[in-house]
C-alpha cells in the first residue's frame, strides 16, 4: 500500500507538471539572443515542459530562427511591430496580456536584468497577482528561492496566485543548449500600440573587450584605486588576460568609470571562470552581483577587508605595486 501510495502521488505530481505552461519573454537587439534569456529557459524547464518563448521586436526573424534551436522550447511566438522600437514596456505589457488571455499560461518569467526587471512587475500590477524578482532555485510549480538584503540572504516564497510572474537570476541557471531544439513559429498580431511614451535614442559605449557579463575573465577596480586615471592597471592587467573590467558602485560614484562598468545588486550580475577584485572592500551590495564566481581573487592591503571572505584566494598588498608586478609576470608569458 506504501509503494502503490507514492507511485499515486508521484504520477499525480507529474501530470501536474506537464499541465504547467511557461511563457518565456526573449530578449534581444533584433539580431541576437541575450544570453540571459537561456538562463530563463533553463528556469521555466523545471516548472514544466511546455515552455513557450515570445519574441517581440521590430524586425526579429532572426532572434525567432535563434530560439528555434535551443533545447526545451516548443512553441515561439513572435510579434513584429514598428511600437517595439526600444522594447518600451508600455507597449510589450500589452502584447503579454494578449498572449496570456489566448494560450492562459501558468507562468511569465523573463531574465532578471534591466530589460525584465522594467517589464514583468508592470505585467503582473496588470494581472493583479505578486511579481516575485531574483528568483535563484525553483522547488515547485508555485515555489521559489529568491535573493533579498542585496543578495545577502535567500527567502522562500509560495504563490497562490493562479499566474506566477517572476524575473530569474541568470547566474544561478546553466544557459538552456542552443542546438537540438525543434520549436515552431506562430505570428502573433499586436495589438494597438499604446503611444504613452516615444523611444528617441540610444547610446552605447563600445569596447574591444568582453562584455561584461559575458565575459569568463573579470577584473574589477574599487575606490582603493584612488583616481579615474589608475584604472589604467586595470584596463593593462585585462588586455593581458582578455578580460572585461568592471567596478565597485564606490568607484562609480566616485566618478572613476561610467555606469555602465557597475557590479552588484544596483548594477550588473556577473558570474565569470575567474573575477580579479583589486582594491575593493566587498561591501554586500558589491558581492552580490560576483558571488557566484567560480574562482575569485582579491587584492586589498586591509587583511580585514570584507572581501576576503568570499575570495579563493587573497592577496594582502598595495595594489600599486602587485598588479604592475602581475601585468610584468604575463607579458614574459
Amino acid at each position: 500500500m506504501y509503494t502503490s501510495l507514492n507511485r499515486c502521488v508521484w504520477r499525480l505530481s507529474s501530470l501536474s507538471r506537464r499541465c504547467q505552461s511557461t511563457l518565456v519573454v526573449a530578449e534581444h537587439d533584433n539580431d541576437k539572443l541575450t544570453p540571459i534569456t537561456l538562463n530563463a529557459i533553463t528556469a521555466a524547464i523545471k516548472v514544466g515542459q511546455d515552455i513557450t518563448c515570445l519574441v517581440a521586436g521590430t524586425n526579429c526573424t532572426k532572434v525567432a530562427e535563434q530560439v528555434s534551436m535551443v533545447k526545451g522550447v516548443k512553441k515561439i511566438l513572435v510579434a513584429q511591430h514598428d511600437c517595439y522600437k526600444g522594447f518600451l514596456p508600455e507597449e510589450l505589457t500589452p502584447l503579454i496580456l494578449a498572449c496570456q488571455n489566448q494560450f492562459k499560461f501558468t507562468h511569465v518569467c523573463a531574465g532578471a536584468s534591466a530589460f525584465g526587471k522594467n517589464l514583468l512587475p508592470r505585467v503582473a500590477a496588470k494581472l493583479d497577482v505578486a511579481a516575485i524578482s531574483d528568483v535563484t532555485e525553483i522547488k515547485s510549480q508555485d515555489t521559489f528561492v529568491r535573493t533579498i538584503y542585496a543578495g545577502n540572504a535567500l527567502v522562500t516564497v509560495r504563490s497562490s496566485d493562479g499566474i506566477k510572474v517572476f524575473t530569474v537570476r541568470g547566474t544561478a541557471f546553466q544557459a538552456a543548449p542552443m542546438e537540438g531544439g525543434s520549436a515552431v513559429s506562430e505570428q502573433v498580431s499586436p495589438p494597438p500600440p499604446v503611444r504613452a511614451s516615444q523611444w528617441v535614442e540610444q547610446s552605447l559605449t563600445k569596447s574591444d573587450r568582453p562584455e561584461l557579463t559575458s565575459a569568463k575573465i573579470v577584473v574589477s577596480g574599487g575606490r582603493g584605486l584612488k583616481s579615474r586615471d589608475n584604472f589604467k592597471l586595470l584596463y593593462d592587467l585585462a588586455d593581458e588576460l582578455n578580460a572585461a573590467v568592471g567596478a565597485s558602485r564606490a568607484a562609480v560614484d566616485a566618478g572613476y568609470v561610467p555606469n555602465d562598468m557597475q557590479i552588484g545588486q544596483t548594477g550588473k550580475i556577473v558570474a565569470p571562470e575567474l573575477y580579479i577584485a583589486v582594491g575593493i572592500s566587498g561591501a554586500i551590495q558589491h558581492l552580490s552581483g560576483m558571488k557566484d564566481s567560480k574562482t575569485i581573487v582579491a587584492i586589498n592591503k586591509d587583511p580585514e577587508a570584507p572581501i576576503f571572505q568570499v575570495a579563493d584566494y587573497g592577496l594582502v598588498a598595495d595594489l600599486f605595486k602587485a598588479v604592475p608586478e602581475m601585468i610584468e609576470a604575463l607579458k614574459k608569458k
